[in-house]
C-alpha cells in the first residue's frame, strides 16, 4: 500500500542504514535530507507499506512540468531483486494519479545497481552534473523514462 508518510516512518526512515558504498544513502548523512523527510516533506513523501510494515519511500515532486522521482528500499531488502517491482509500482502510481507528464530522477554516478535497475524499466540517461551533497560533491546522472 502507497500513502502520504507518517511521522512515525520517516523517523524510523531516518534511521536506516545501507551496507557501504550505499550508506551514501542514509539520511543522517545530509541535514538537508534529513530537515526536509523529518519536517518539511509536504505532499511530496509517501510511504509504503506491506503488512503494516513500511518497506520503502517515494518522493514525486511535480514542478516545470515534469515529475520529478526518489525512492528507497529498506536497507535488508536491497539487493536482492526487489527493485524492479519496487520502482514498475511507483510507476504505476504515478500514471494513476498524476497528469502525464515526463519522468525524470536523479541517481549518483556510482551506483551501477540502480542505473541498471533504471535502464531496464525504460530510463535513459540524459545528463551527468555534479552536486554538493553528504558535505562534498559528487557526480549525479539525471535520467529520465522513455516509454
Amino acid at each position: 500500500m502507497i500513502q502520504k508518510m507518517s511521522q512515525t516512518n520517516a523517523e524510523e526512515i531516518a534511521k536506516w542504514h545501507y551496507e557501504a558504498p550505499y550508506d551514501f544513502y542514509d539520511m543522517i548523512n545530509d541535514e538537508e535530507d534529513l530537515h526536509e523527510l523529518l519536517y518539511e516533506r509536504g505532499d511530496h513523501y509517501f510511504e509504503v507499506l506491506e503488512n503494516h510494515d513500511c518497506i520503502g519511500f517515494y518522493s514525486i515532486i511535480e514542478d516545470d512540468g515534469q515529475i520529478e522521482i526518489g525512492l528507497g528500499l529498506r536497507p535488508d531488502l536491497t539487493g536482492k531483486g526487489y527493485g524492479k517491482e519496487f520502482l514498475e509500482m511507483l510507476l504505476e502510481y504515478i500514471s494513476l494519479n498524476y497528469e502525464k507528464k515526463k519522468i525524470v530522477l536523479s541517481v549518483a554516478a556510482f551506483n551501477s545497481r540502480a542505473i541498471r535497475l533504471y535502464e531496464k524499466c525504460g530510463f535513459k540517461r540524459i545528463k551527468s552534473f555534479s552536486q554538493t551533497t553528504n558535505g562534498s560533491i559528487y557526480e549525479f546522472i539525471k535520467m529520465e523514462l522513455c516509454r
